[in-house]
């Protein structure tokens, strides 16, 4: 994950293993801030991403459910209401594109403008009227774009990819961090609506359309990686069938029987009631039905391993083609968390001593949950500013909220169970105990493990680079010593040497201290 091809950006071995910071070098810095325009069938957007360039913040993020592509079925051309609709907003874009300093805007358009009679008449007053240079992209770019989105959160994925706007549908394969077979298809809600012959007949075209995608593309049985805003809505309307708890819509995971029982779900219930429990625009929830239609034919025709939503992608994938390759091999999880460190931790580049003071703690286990205990260590101290009484869930709520990527739910949750135990010795009594349950016992008692040695080696604070001591795990004899240097040995008070036996006792272990030289 966190492999780079450029030596002088890798950094020398002082670094490992987090490697040396790329936020602040002159071939991204001018990644800080970038805002992208995608004008689409049934939204107009604008993003401003800011701070780490390889997981970057959404500085600032707008929708305008415009709707230009509604009605281009039976007149050829934008829809008139949203053309003045989206003119206003792109206007109001490159204003506070203007004052944010985010200018030039790299702006797109989809679907609905490319095959409006009017598309390029429209292109053409948004540029006279407000200067905004909107480049009208074919499918088969889209398609890429959104691929590429995907990427940025997933670095070195296998599967499809299955962006929906609202009048095309696009799918493209990634293999190990490239963009494959793309193809795009009229798909998209607002089209599927307006197909005559009722349900009969849009399922007749629906199918036509996805055996034709699947001829070109051929076998797809890895993930399914579902991008734009009608799948977002069906994960929202996913979650509160099973009511799930952790409202997080970035790598939530649907297999294919939970689709086929949220399509009924769907066709089955009040559409008012359920938009208002969701949090769906009435707009979007009108579509719901018809993308629902989509995706069982999808899943139908692909029968992927998994699905996973995406929260990012065209945009994304817009910010992803900016990017040197050596930022984008790098583990956007890490990149994030270093970033937040370094922007509000107490002291920077803590994390880094924490970390290996820590790690022999951890040495067995696999990589994936290695680098989770690297993220934990560089966000121990991000949140001080709340107050102490909140501190404990201000972390838990912090990690499974943020906008992190390369993060599974579970592996949300396990980070903020460790950051809760940061600040915390009990985890019971807190508003979050209802998503401990996604955690199998033995990762609750590693969370718990990684929070309680977090908390004591807080307590070593001598400057950042300076090594306070070294931890020795010996598991099979459940014995952890702890050699501190003569320099760190008065940090070992009271309050750190409580903290260091609740260590031991969640490890069901004997303390050794030793004092070296």
């Amino acid at each position: 994950m966190e492999k780079t091809s450029d030596p002088a950006i890798s950094g020398d071995a002082d670094w490992a293993p987090f490697q040396r910071p790329l936020f602040s070098e002159p071939s991204v810095r001018h990644l800080t801030r970038v805002g992208v325009v995608d004008v689409g069938s049934n939204s107009v957007r604008l993003v401003v991403f800011d701070g780490a360039a390889r997981s970057p913040a959404y500085f600032y993020n707008e929708k305008i459910m415009c709707a230009l592509g509604a009605g281009l079925s039976e007149t050829g051309r934008l829809n008139p209401d949203g053309r003045k609709r989206a003119l206003a907003a792109l206007h109001r874009f490159q204003l506070l594109a203007h004052g944010m300093e985010a200018t030039p805007l790299t702006a797109v358009a989809t679907a609905a403008v490319r095959d409006a009679e009017d598309g390029a008449d429209f292109v053409a007053q948004v540029h006279r009227e407000t200067g905004l240079q909107i480049s009208v992209i074919p499918g088969e770019e889209e398609a890429r774009l959104s691929a590429q989105g995907v990427l940025l959160g997933w670095p070195g994925s296998y599967g499809l990819v299955c962006d929906i706007g609202g009048s095309s549908m696009e799918l493209a394969e990634i293999k190990g961090g490239e963009v494959g077979r793309r193809v795009t298809s009229p798909l998209g809600p607002l089209k599927v609506r307006d197909v005559k012959g009722g349900r009969k007949g849009r399922r007749a075209f629906i199918k036509t359309e996805i055996a034709r995608m699947a001829e070109q593309l051929g076998a797809q049985r890895d993930r399914l990686f579902l991008v734009g805003g009608s799948w977002r809505a069906l994960a929202r309307i996913d979650m509160d069938r099973q009511s799930y708890p952790l409202h997080v819509l970035h790598e939530y995971r649907m297999s294919t029987k939970s689709v086929r029982a949220t399509v009924e779900y769907l066709r089955t219930s009040n559409h008012s009631e359920l938009r208002s429990r969701c949090g769906i625009s009435s707009t979007r929830m009108e579509l719901a039905p018809y993308a629902a239609e989509v995706l069982s034919e999808v899943v139908r025709a692909f029968r992927p391993h998994d699905i996973a939503v995406s929260s990012y992608g065209l945009r994304e994938g817009l910010l992803y083609q900016q990017m040197p390759q050596a930022l984008r091999d790098r583990d956007p999880l890490i990149e994030a968390c270093r970033f937040a460190e370094a922007k509000d931790a107490r002291l920077p580049g803590f994390g880094r001593t924490l970390f290996n003071f820590i790690a022999p703690i951890f040495r067995s286990l696999k990589p994936e949950k290695q680098r989770i205990v690297k993220a934990a260590c560089l966000l121990h101290d991000v949140t001080w500013r709340a107050h102490p009484d909140y501190r404990a869930e201000v972390c838990f709520d912090n990690a499974t909220r943020a906008n992190l990527g390369g993060l599974k739910h579970s592996e949300r949750i396990f980070l903020g169970l460790a950051l809760l135990h940061r600040y915390k010795n009990k985890r019971e009594g807190t508003s979050f105990e209802n998503l401990y349950q996604y955690l199998a016992p033995e990762d609750r008692r590693q969370a718990e493990v990684l929070g309680k040695a977090m908390r004591f080696g807080a307590m070593l604070w001598l400057e950042e680079d300076s090594i306070p001591g070294e931890f020795r795990w010996y598991p099979k004899k459940k014995v952890l010593e702890l050699r501190l240097t003569q320099a760190a040995w008065p940090l070992l008070g009271e309050v750190a040497m409580s903290r260091l036996k609740s260590l031991a006792g969640s490890l069901e272990a004997e303390l050794d201290l030793k004092m070296t030289a």
